[in-house]
C-alpha cells in the first residue's frame, strides 16, 4: 500500500518536510519543502545541483532529483512541524549509482537473492563540547577513567534524556545510555533492525544529537579523534543474517564454535580477507588514522583495532563474538558514512559467503599487549592515503560496487588529500 505524504502531513500536522540525502563524504544534504508541495515532490523529486555535493559530478550535469522514501518518514521529536525523509537520487531518469543509499540497497538486493537479510545495530559514540567546540563541555569531567561514571552522566541528564525520549517516541527501542571512556564522551544504544533501517536511523541520530545539543548551547561531534590524549569515537556494528521473514537468525548454531554457524564464519572470512581494503569506507577521514593504532590514551587503552583479527568476547580485536548468533565489528569510527558502513560490511560478508572464505584461527589473546607476538597478521592501514590506494585496487570493492563507483569515491578522496596537504 502506497503512502500518501500529503495525507500524512494533514493527519500529523506536518508543515514542512526535509527531503534529505547523504553524499559520498557523509554530508547530510536537504531541501525544506512546505507540506503544500510535498505531493509533487513525492512524485517528481526535489532538485539539486550534484556538483555542489561530494558525488563526483560536473557543473554541466542535469538536475539531480532526490526521490523521498515515504517509509523512512520521521517527525522531528523536538519540532513536530517538520518531517524528515531519506531519499534515493535520480538523474536523467536513471538511478545515481554513487548515491550511498543506493549503494547499500544494491548490496541488500544481492543478499535477498539468497533469501537472506542482514540485521545490524550500531554503537554511536560522540562528544559533548562547549559551543565553539574547543573543549569538553563539563569542566568537572576530568577523571583519568571516566567510563560509566554516574555523576558525569547525570550532569548531562537533561540532554541525554531528551535524546533518549525522542528515540522512545520514534519506536527505536533504546535500551541504555552511558558516559564513555573519554572525558565528555557518551554512547546511546537502540535496538537492531534491517541494515537499511539502521542506516537511515544512524543518519537521523547524528542529525538529532547535534540539533538537540545546539538547543542546550553545546556542540556534539562524532569526529574520530577530537583530542589526541583521549579515546576516539568508535562506531561498532553488530551483525547477524536472518531469513527473509526475520524470524530465524541464520548465524545461530548451538553446536558451532561460540554458537556461531558456518554461514556466520564465512561472513567473518570475507571481513578478514578484505577489511584492510575497505578502511577508506570505515575510517574515511585523515583524522580517522589518529585513532587507528594510536598510543594509549589517558584511560589506558585506545579501544580501537590496528590488526585484522577475530576472537570471542574480547574487545582488543577487530571482530568480537560476544554472544551466540552475532558478532561485533569494531573497525569503523564515528565519521563513517552510515550507508557506506552497512554497504561495506554487507559487501565483505557476501564475498565471504560466495567464496566460502574461512576466517582462519581465532586468537584468544590481548592484542594490545601480545599482538606483537603474532606472525603474519594483517595490519589495518595507518593513513587515509594508503587506505584509499587499497580500496582503489580492491577487486572485491569493484565487484561489489562497480569500478565506476569505486572511481567516484577514490577520485574525491584523492582530491581531499591533495587539499589537505
Amino acid at each position: 500500500m502506497s503512502i500518501n505524504l500529503s495525507k500524512i502531513a494533514s493527519q500529523k500536522k506536518i508543515k514542512y518536510f526535509l527531503i534529505s540525502f547523504v553524499d559520498l563524504f557523509g554530508v547530510l544534504r536537504a531541501k525544506l519543502v512546505p507540506a503544500q508541495a510535498i505531493g509533487d515532490m513525492q512524485k517528481n523529486g526535489a532538485g539539486f545541483g550534484g556538483f555542489a555535493t561530494y558525488l563526483d559530478m560536473s557543473p554541466a550535469d542535469s538536475d539531480m532529483l532526490a526521490m523521498p522514501d515515504p517509509s523512512s518518514l520521521i517527525q522531528l521529536p523536538w519540532n513536530s512541524e517538520v518531517g524528515w525523509l531519506a531519499s534515493d537520487l535520480v538523474m536523467d531518469g536513471k538511478i545515481v549509482e554513487q548515491c550511498p543509499r543506493v549503494i547499500l540497497k544494491r548490496q541488500i538486493k544481492k543478499l535477498e537473492e539468497k533469501n537472506m537479510v542482514m540485521q545490524s545495530g550500531v554503537e554511536c559514540e560522540f562528544f559533548l563540547l562547549n559551543e565553539d567546540g574547543s573543549e569538553v563541555s563539563d569542566k568537572r569531567d576530568v577523571a583519568a577513567k571516566p567510563c560509566y561514571d554516574q555523576s558525569m552522566l547525570m550532569r548531562k541528564y537533561d540532554i541525554i534524556k531528551e535524546i533518549c525520549d525522542a528515540m522512545l517516541k520514534l519506536g527505536w527501542k533504546p535500551y541504555q545510555n552511558d558516559h564513555e571512556d573519554a572525558n565528555g564522551q557518551f554512547e546511546m544504544n537502540w535496538h537492531y533492525a534491517d541494515c537499511l533501517t539502521t542506516a537511515d536511523r544512524h543518519v537521523f541520530f547524528k542529525f538529532m544529537v547535534k540539533s538537540i545539543a545546539e538547543k542546550h548551547g553545546l556542540r556534539a561531534t562524532f569526529m574520530a579523534k577530537p583530542f589526541p590524549n583521549l579515546t576516539g569515537n568508535g562506531c561498532h556494528a553488530h551483525v547477524s543474517v536472518w531469513d527473509m521473514k526475520k524470524k530465524k537468525n541464520l548465524f545461530i548454531d548451538k553446536n558451532g564454535d561460540l554458537g556461531l554457524s558456518k554461514l556466520g564464519y564465512t561472513f567473518i572470512g570475507g571481513l578478514i580477507k578484505s577489511a584492510d581494503s575497505f578502511s577508506a569506507l570505515f575510517n574515511p577521514s585523515v583524522n580517522s588514522y589518529s585513532r587507528i593504532g594510536a598510543s594509549n590514551t589517558l584511560s589506558g587503552a585506545t579501544w580501537s583495532p590496528s590488526t585484522v583479527t577475530y576472537t570471542g568476547n574480547n574487545r582488543t580485536h577487530m571482530i568480537r563474538i560476544p554472544d551466540v548468533g552475532r558478532f561485533e565489528v569494531r573497525h569503523a569510527d564515528g565519521s563513517a558514512n552510515p550507508y557506506l558502513l552497512q554497504a561495506g560490511l554487507l559487501a565483505l560478508g557476501l564475498d565471504g559467503i560466495n567464496k566460502k572464505r574461512k576466517p582462519g584461527k581465532r586468537l584468544d589473546i590481548n592484542m594490545y599487549t601480545e599482538g606483537h607476538k603474532v606472525k603474519r597478521v594483517k595490519k589495518l592501514p595507518t593513513t587515509l592515503q594508503s587506505a584509499v590506494a587499497l580500496f582503489q585496487n580492491s577487486d572485491v570493492a569493484k565487484t561489489a560496487f562497480t569500478s565506476r563507483v569505486v572511481s567516484n569515491f577514490t577520485k574525491l578522496k584523492k582530491r581531499e588529500l591533495k587539499e589537505y596537504s
